[in-house]
């Protein structure tokens, strides 16, 4: 088996823009290839695959899937472990945020929301646990502050994230020894898309201890120490 073809795999759900660029191209850089996972950002996940086999030839590929048809979770995986002939990590970015008053609060937002940020995970890790049990390999899962304090009008996005960081946690335990699982927890990263103006986004910097925004390599690189380096290391959560 060649050099390339025994260097291991990362699936990234949600790679082709943002923070999940950043990660594909972070676990690329120290030798990972890559699958990078998109729903509607077709064009940016090709462009993202180009410049990384570009680097280094038959490195990455896209995979395009909408998370919430669970049935077809099985299929993602299995592609991509067969095209590269393994998987060693799973790195569950994929979400949905947008705000859910009470008021307003429909079954289909909660499905949507409660579906990519939790359901989807759980049900992505069911599929590749047999790939990831033999590679001895490693889940991490992209949560978020809000999961532990929770954002007023975000009610379904604080629960799903909620929910994320248990399963994080009862994840490390069904699938030990072989296989670690932990997660990330964003803070002031990246400004969601569909929220608010820079009056907001001041009075969110000025509550973080660094009074500060961070980037997306610093959420990359922890997805990558836990990915590759944290060894002894499970069911844990890491603020970045």
């Amino acid at each position: 088996m060649s050099e390339a073809a025994s260097s291991p795999v990362a699936l990234v759900t949600g790679g082709a823009r943002r923070i999940g660029a950043a990660i594909v191209r972070c676990l690329h850089q120290s030798g990972v290839r890559v699958a990078v996972h998109y729903h509607s950002s077709a064009e940016e996940a090709n462009k993202l695959a180009q410049s990384l086999n570009a680097e280094r030839a038959d490195s990455a590929r896209v995979f395009g899937l909408d998370l919430g048809d669970v049935r077809r979770h099985g299929e993602l995986v299995e592609s991509c472990a067969d095209h590269f002939g393994r998987l060693d990590y799973l790195v569950n970015n994929a979400s949905t945020f947008y705000p859910t008053r009470l008021p307003a609060v429909t079954e289909s937002d909660w499905e949507d929301l409660i579906g990519i940020n939790l359901k989807a995970p759980m049900f992505l890790a069911q599929a590749a646990s047999r790939h990831l049990r033999a590679a001895a390999g490693a889940i991490v899962n992209i949560v978020d502050i809000y999961g532990q304090r929770p954002l007023a009008g975000y009610a379904v996005y604080s629960a799903a994230k909620a929910g994320l960081i248990m399963l994080t946690r009862a994840l490390a335990v069904e699938l030990a020894p072989e296989v670690r699982v932990n997660a990330v927890a964003p803070g002031a990263i990246l400004w969601p898309e569909r929220r608010g103006g820079d009056g907001e986004r001041d009075a969110v910097v000025a509550r973080t201890a660094l009074k500060r925004t961070g980037n997306p390599e610093d959420v990359a690189r922890a997805v990558r120490f836990l990915a590759q380096d944290a060894t002894y290391t499970t069911g844990e959560m890491r603020d970045a």
